[in-house]
């Protein structure tokens, strides 16, 4: 599964920052997938932070035909400064599972960059 990241949020004046840092909250992570996500019964993004610890966030399905999964981050999700690693993780209704291919993304120090 090819994978496609982006992420954007918009600054107090409605311009699209490119940039993620650490405690930001007004942010979406979306994945697509290049898959069919008809049949799917769980969509996850899992994560690699900079410190080595490993997750996942929830995702919601977008776009069922272009395979589009995304996340809303929430108060202490990013918390650490440095290189991120994410990636799409489905499970479908039959029990099959995909990964997709590593993204990294970079987070900075608040007041940084």
């Amino acid at each position: 599964m090819e994978v496609l990241l982006t992420y954007r949020y918009f600054d107090s004046f409605g311009v699209v920052m490119n940039k993620i840092f650490v405690g930001q909250t007004a942010l979406r992570i979306t994945i697509k997938t290049f898959t069919d996500l008809e049949d799917v019964s769980l969509a996850v993004i899992r994560y690699k932070k900079p410190n080595g610890k490993t997750g996942e966030f929830e995702a919601a399905v977008g776009d069922m035909a272009k395979g589009v999964i995304c996340h809303e981050c929430i108060e202490g999700e990013i918390d650490v400064s440095g290189w991120w690693v994410f990636w799409a993780f489905i499970t479908f209704a039959d029990g099959r599972t995909a990964a997709g291919e590593a993204a990294k993304v970079y987070v900075w120090k608040t007041g940084s960059g």
